[in-house]
């Protein structure tokens, strides 16, 4: 009898009209590409090989306990929604081994797609799950993610040995001691002077000469090259022998997975680079090996040889910063019509970091990857989720009923900062 009975009729959801009206398509931006190469090898690998070329962790202990400082009894949530008691806090703190900060010092290199972590636990932190904006997928201790065969240095370990804490060249906190192996100095050095390949393939696998799976190719990645024929490249590898130790494996990889050198900016080769880091979904810090507002712009400058820090507020500050703080809505979209180069330009806003990609039907078109935009009901702060990059305007949202007004990207951005200049 239940199956003859009336279902009531679902609601239909709302959909933000730049999700139907704006073009999705990187190809409908590229009519204003100014091509050639807007960096260089030397200056991109100066930052990627920079651990491998200091002689200790150059932050400071008081900066690499940040976490400690800020999450807390009172804050803190746990995977169960519960708050964080203080044996928790208290137990993070002793297996961290600070009093053995910067004892190590040794170059060291990823051995797979790693989680970079605030705390040495694979456990998240969450602050107030209730809020709109908190809970699932911010987890706090996800500083970002580090690619397979990146240069590292280590610091020192965790009391149980599990877990060490690094300095990547855009990142830092603890990743898992059996996932990286130590490189000599000797040998760092030889690593650098080798001819250098940029990943310009997502997530194809790479095996080592016996066909054994090593890891998955990540854009943003060099890897140095042993020789080359007509179709592929043979280049150096990393694996663990024993006790962190490195072990050299040659890898041989299809010519369509890599490139030698940096690629120029053109048309055809921003339109392959777009297509690789957006086939995925929002990665709060890299969560799930997928990309948030300011990887997905990091990996997408890194092939070109632009080397970008990881979070918005440094990225922010690249280049030509022009500021617009205190100007009205109609002011900034006057400034950055007038002002902003294509593929070349970021907006920020706090927390929020997106590329300009140009103008369409007098309006500025932006790419980003985003987790939502703020709505607002009877004072109640939600959100409306997207949870993908997206090509959309500066008022992204504006036709949903419980349209924040005062969150809009337009109203909230503090600067843009022309890269190249």
């Amino acid at each position: 009898m239940s199956a003859c009975a009336q279902k009531p009729i679902p609601k239909i959801q709302e959909t933000p009209s730049d999700l139907l009206e704006v073009n999705q398509s990187v190809t409908a931006y590229l009519d204003t590409i100014n091509e050639r190469n807007i960096s260089s090898l030397e200056a991109f690998e100066k930052h990627y090989f920079n651990l491998w070329n200091i002689k200790k962790i150059d932050i400071s202990k008081k900066e690499a306990m940040w976490a400690y400082r800020s999450f807390r009894v009172g804050n803190s949530y746990g995977e169960n929604l519960q708050p964080l008691k203080q044996s928790f806090f208290d137990d993070i703190y002793a297996r961290s081994n600070f009093a053995a900060y910067s004892s190590l010092n040794k170059p060291a290199i990823t051995l797979k797609a790693l989680n970079i972590r605030a705390f040495p636990t694979d456990k998240p932190l969450l602050m107030d799950p209730k809020k709109a904006g908190e809970g699932f997928p911010f987890d706090y201790m996800q500083n970002s993610l580090i690619a397979p065969n990146k240069p590292i240095l280590v610091s020192h370990y965790s009391r149980d040995k599990e877990w060490v804490f690094i300095e990547a060249s855009f990142a830092y906190g603890w990743v898992k001691a059996r996932d990286i192996a130590f490189i000599p100095k000797a040998y760092a050095k030889l690593y650098q002077e080798a001819e250098k390949e940029f990943v310009i393939k997502e997530s194809h696998p790479i095996y080592d000469a016996q066909g054994n799976f090593l890891f998955r190719s990540r854009i943003g990645m060099l890897l140095p090259e042993i020789k080359e024929n007509n179709a592929s490249y043979t280049v150096l590898s990393i694996g663990n022998y024993k006790n962190n130790e490195a072990f050299y494996i040659r890898s041989t990889i299809p010519k369509s997975v890599l490139h030698k050198g940096i690629l120029e900016f053109n048309v055809k080769n921003i339109a392959m680079i777009f297509q690789e880091v957006s086939a995925v979904k929002y990665g709060w810090g890299g969560m799930y090996q997928q990309r948030d507002c300011s990887s997905i712009l990091r990996d997408f400058f890194a092939p070109f040889g632009l080397w970008l820090p990881r979070n918005s507020y440094e990225q922010s500050k690249l280049g030509k910063v022009i500021s617009l703080e205190g100007l009205s809505d109609t002011q900034k979209l006057q400034l950055i019509k007038e002002k902003a180069v294509p593929f070349e330009t970021l907006l920020y806003k706090k927390g929020h970091i997106l590329l300009f990609v140009g103008v369409k039907n007098g309006e500025p078109i932006v790419f980003h990857a985003t987790w939502g935009i703020k709505t607002k009901k009877d004072e109640k702060e939600g959100r409306f989720i997207i949870g993908k990059p997206i090509f959309s305007t500066l008022e992204l949202g504006s036709n949903l009923k419980d349209y924040d007004k005062n969150a809009s990207i337009l109203t909230q951005l503090k600067s843009m900062n022309i890269l190249t200049q």
